[in-house]
């Protein structure tokens, strides 16, 4: 029996999480979960799960959910220091890490710290401290298996084979639902038309990010610091129908990829009983029924998010977590209707030009830098709102 702690599990990563649980009670245990305000599907999970722990970052939705669950067995924690305590939890032997943004880095570094591997869903964290948050598990002696659909594909496609062989890694990106709207067009984009994914069912700041590429900057520094390789070495190619996740290349030109339908679970339940697999009930890949599959280089001048990650990754230092930091603002804002679809780009590359990087050496300076690009991001806002958006 593995017991399983939740960060995030109110979100989609979280219930598809639960939902592995639910099939396999023998293998799983969940002895901890936490979410940011969500109080219904909190109660909801405590009641079915029964975890040791659950907290709220939300104070207020903490004490909604104690007034709901007294007389529980579950212990309700709140706040920054109730999510390090349930992340931290003795007798837990993975943490499934998918607190959305750099809300996550707290608890998540915090787990690795206390001994516990780490199943690693949201890649702000190690956008944000990549190189201290592989430190900490180097020592510790903790593994962080990547659940991103991308990254896990990567990490399967290597098992076996050695890094000193890898020529390069491909990230496939589905290209998300404006891909082919022009920069013109991409004016005019509402929220509702950018949350329409078409291959992947996710919460709204991920469905954005996939929009704008961003995923895919974010992802091409994760890759970096998970599996030790180069930018230089890390490729992004656009594949619509979203069946390979991900390939690497070795130095003899073969080609590894993983390929599946697009359905979360899949990487989910790997890294949460990794080595071994669990026979899920889902469909089958059936590669006659699909026909053919496409690629296509990326667009950087449509879609300069992805270029903004490679940049981010050469400059380094403090810089991916202003990236991060400040896309989160912009994101926020887009879907708030304060900025247009392009201003999101625009908000980023503002922000950025005004950051000075220092090297990130401790938890305190990645969260200095946050901090800092959130502030700064905020006062593009007003800018770029009412500044003309740029057309390429």
């Amino acid at each position: 029996m593995k017991n399983i702690i939740i960060l995030g599990s109110t979100g989609s990563i979280g219930t598809n999480t639960l939902d592995i649980v639910s099939k396999f009670p023998g293998k799983f245990r969940v002895v901890g979960i936490t979410a940011g305000t969500n109080v219904d599907k909190m109660e909801e999970q405590i009641r079915t799960f029964s975890p040791l722990l659950a907290a709220m970052s939300d104070e207020t939705a903490a004490d909604r959910l104690r007034t709901r669950c007294k007389g529980l067995s579950t212990r309700i924690l709140s706040g920054t220091d109730g999510l390090v305590k349930t992340a931290t939890m003795d007798g837990a032997d993975l943490v499934i890490s998918a607190i959305v943004g750099g809300a996550g880095l707290v608890p998540t570094l915090a787990a690795i710290q206390a001994g516990k591997s780490i199943a690693l869903a949201n890649k702000e964290p190690m956008v944000m401290a990549g190189q201290l948050m592989r430190e900490e598990a180097r020592k510790a002696r903790v593994r962080i298996f990547p659940v991103d659909s991308e990254h896990s594909a990567l990490f399967q496609s290597m098992e076996g084979h050695r890094v000193q062989d890898i020529r390069r890694l491909i990230l496939t990106a589905s290209g998300g639902p404006l891909w082919n709207l022009t920069t013109q067009q991409m004016r005019a984009v509402q929220p509702e038309q950018a949350l329409k994914h078409p291959n992947w069912k996710m919460g709204p700041k991920i469905t954005i990010d996939s929009a704008t590429l961003m995923n895919k900057g974010l992802e091409v520094v994760e890759a970096h610091w998970l599996f030790d390789i180069p930018a230089s070495k890390i490729e992004v190619v656009v594949h619509r129908e979203s069946i390979i996740h991900s390939l690497v290349e070795y130095t003899d030109r073969s080609v590894i990829a993983q390929l599946g339908l697009p359905d979360m679970r899949t990487p989910i339940a790997y890294a949460m009983n990794y080595p071994e697999r669990v026979p899920l009930d889902l469909p089958s890949l059936n590669l006659a029924q699909i026909g053919s599959l496409s690629f296509c280089e990326p667009d950087h001048d449509r879609f300069p998010c992805l270029g903004f990650g490679y940049e981010a990754l050469k400059v380094g230092g403090t810089m991916p977590a202003v990236l991060n930091a400040a896309n989160e603002i912009a994101v926020q804002a887009f879907l708030d209707r304060k900025i247009g679809f392009l201003g999101i780009a625009e908000t980023i590359r503002r922000t950025m030009g005004q950051h000075v990087p220092v090297d990130v050496s401790s938890l305190d300076i990645a969260l200095k830098a946050d901090l800092w690009a959130r502030t700064k991001a905020a006062e593009m806002l007003a800018i770029v709102a009412s500044a003309p958006a740029v057309v390429h």
